[in-house]
């Protein structure tokens, strides 16, 4: 990583990184209690990291990375997104929207107001995502 994009993690953790990073692990151990959300646990663990530390990383399909569709690619990814969104997506994206509105209203929080749209989009259709470094 960066020394950029550390410092740019370490502001971001201070300014709301950690409330939102908290949310979705409470949305991870929500669905993983329930045992049938175990999937939806595993992606939304992976995109609690994510939502820690932001900077220096990204997210992008799945398929994109391994160069094959699989589950969560395919139809049945499809299928559990919109299962995701109605239980859990709409207000994760809810919480990232409105610390974006509330960043964006100084200078220096711009670029992570940016950043938490980025996570908004992700919070409504996060199943076929992977976490790659920005590289």
């Amino acid at each position: 990583m960066s020394p950029v994009s550390l410092l740019l993690n370490i502001l971001w953790i201070a300014l709301g990184g950690f409330w939102m990073a908290a949310g979705w692990a409470l949305a991870a151990v929500i669905m993983a209690i329930t045992i049938i959300g175990l999937p939806w646990a595993r992606a939304a663990f992976s995109i609690a990291a994510y939502t820690l530390f932001p900077f220096g990383y990204m997210a992008v399909p799945r398929d994109m990375v391994t160069g094959r569709d699989d589950l969560g690619t395919g139809p049945l990814g499809v299928l559990g997104n919109i299962i995701w969104f109605v239980f859990a997506g709409w207000w994760l994206a809810l919480g990232h929207l409105v610390t974006a509105v509330l960043l964006a209203v100084t200078i220096i929080g711009i670029p992570f107001a940016w950043a938490h749209l980025k996570l908004a989009g992700i919070a409504l259709w996060p199943i076929g995502k992977m976490i790659v470094p920005a590289e």
